[in-house]
């Protein structure tokens, strides 16, 4: 060793072996600087950016390389007043033996010779702050740490605090982190009920998605609309990959339960939409076969000019057409077509025929024209014979007219359908009116009436006679009814006449 090599380190009398001291970034233990060179400066206070996370707490951290150190001025509240505390848990020996008091006795932490006292429990001082201030966001992180940082991060601080190279009240620290041990516990609690409750809320959101397939999987496939719920289906495969993706994870056994129950859902809607439209696709082909054998019918009547038969039977065609079902909708439109096709070949010359034989029916238009003003001068019937004889000679009259146009064959039949009725009215009263045995029921039961009403008379005289009030007012009411019907029924021999 050189000269000026040895008054930079001058010889002590003893040498102290240093113990390992924590590094004040991570807790972890890193050799303390011999004697003969001096201790690390005191790093200065950690900004917020530069406190390590949570997930870093208890990471091994490189050792880094001793340099010589340079004195940190004390610049903070804290660290003041930690220094004006390092008295009282901290000295220095005349070596340069730094010193932590605890409740266990004293503990050689280290050694900073060839400076004040104040100077070596400086460091010291300030990596009691850093463990603190690792405590500390521990703690003011511990809310929002998963269960496996709660872990590492009070196993860091545990370690941080268990003997560290620094000069503090580390027995309140030690005390602070054992109370963190019972809040870490509750958390713990805390994260296993809501990773319990996030377990069957996903659960539940699975299970609804499941039963929704399986119910549209369970409808009458005669009334599924198979575009929407095929749809529907995929929009439910969507919230199972986005419940798998974003909820909690559930037990593989109830997830591979419930996907099989989903995939068979699934599987039995596809399996019932192919059967579906199988048996569709042969349902079009047998009609559409009917349709053809239809349409060949309907063409071989389209030139017939047997109006009346053959109209009757393009209407049992048409009515067999539609008990044929439907083909496919592009085969179904073209075969319509053509079946339509072949009866306006047939109604169009149906039609023509009648134009041209309404024409000649104008003039037999005309003849009964005339005919319904004769007959309806006849109204209102007042001589019944006379009417009735005019309306037979009108009628003769009018078989011999003949035919009309067929637009107008309602109108005049109805015109004199209704001279008819009101002749045919007048007639049956006549009839109730000068029936026999009518006049012989009504003469009969007036004079029932009239015997009976003599009688009652009869009787309520006597009933009068000797005051009995309950035959009285009998006697009367039965007269009083039979008088009433004898009204009555003169009356109506009276409407009859």
């Amino acid at each position: 060793m050189t000269e000026q090599q040895d008054k930079q380190h001058p010889p002590t009398s003893k040498q102290v072996p240093a113990p390992e001291q924590a590094s004040p970034e991570t807790g972890h233990q890193q050799p303390t600087p011999q004697r003969d060179s001096q201790p690390r400066p005191a790093p200065p206070i950690p900004t917020p950016a530069q406190i390590p996370s949570p997930s870093q707490l208890g990471r091994k951290a490189p050792v880094a390389t001793p340099v010589r150190p340079k004195p940190v001025p004390v610049d903070t509240a804290d660290e003041a007043q930690a220094i004006a505390d390092a008295q009282k848990y901290g000295k220095v020996d005349a070596e340069g033996n730094v010193f932590v008091v605890e409740q266990a006795g004293e503990r050689l932490v280290g050694q900073y010779p060839g400076v004040s006292n104040d100077e070596a429990l400086s460091l010291y001082v300030r990596r009691y702050l850093d463990i603190k201030a690792q405590v500390l966001l521990f703690e003011t992180r511990l809310p929002t740490l998963s269960a496996k940082d709660l872990d590492q991060g009070l196993a860091a601080v545990k370690e941080a605090v268990k003997e560290p190279a620094a000069v503090g009240d580390l027995d309140e620290l030690r005390t602070q982190v054992h109370g963190l041990e019972e809040r870490v516990s509750q958390r713990k609690e805390e994260i296993a009920q809501e990773r319990e409750d996030a377990k069957a809320r996903s659960l539940e959101a699975r299970t609804d998605i499941v039963e929704r397939a399986e119910a549209i999987a369970a409808l009458d496939p005669q009334k599924i609309q198979w575009r929407q719920q095929g749809e529907q289906l995929r929009s439910l495969l969507e919230e199972w990959k986005q419940a798998q993706r974003s909820g909690a994870r559930i037990d593989k056994a109830t997830e591979d339960a419930l996907w099989k129950r989903f995939s068979t859902a699934r599987s039995t809607f596809d399996r019932a939409r192919r059967q579906f439209f199988a048996e569709l696709d042969r349902k079009h082909a047998a009609a559409k076969e009917v349709k053809e054998k239809l349409i060949e019918r309907a063409e071989a009547l389209q030139d017939s000019t047997d109006w009346g038969p053959t109209t009757q039977a393009y209407r049992e065609l048409m009515e067999e057409w539609k008990a044929a079902g439907r083909a496919s909708r592009k085969d179904d439109d073209a075969l319509w077509a053509r079946f339509r096709a072949a009866q306006d070949v047939f109604f169009q010359a149906r039609q023509k025929q009648n134009a041209e034989r309404d024409a000649e029916y104008e003039k037999n238009l005309e003849v009964k024209l005339q005919l319904l003003e004769e007959a309806e001068k006849l109204l209102p019937v007042t001589d019944l014979e006379r009417a009735k004889t005019a309306l037979r000679d009108i009628q003769d009259r009018w078989e011999e007219a003949g035919r009309v146009p067929r637009s107008q064959v309602r109108n005049v039949e109805g015109r004199l359908r209704a001279v008819e009725r009101a002749v045919r009215d007048a007639d049956d009263a006549e009839w109730q009116r000068t029936n026999p045995q009518l006049q012989e029921r009504v003469e009969g039961a007036a004079a029932q009436l009239h015997a009976a009403i003599d009688s009652l008379e009869r009787k309520l005289q006597k009933a009068q006679e000797t005051g009995d009030e309950s035959k009285i007012k009998a006697a009367q009411e039965a007269l009083d009814a039979r008088k009433l019907w004898l009204e009555r029924v003169l009356k109506a021999a009276e409407e009859v006449n």
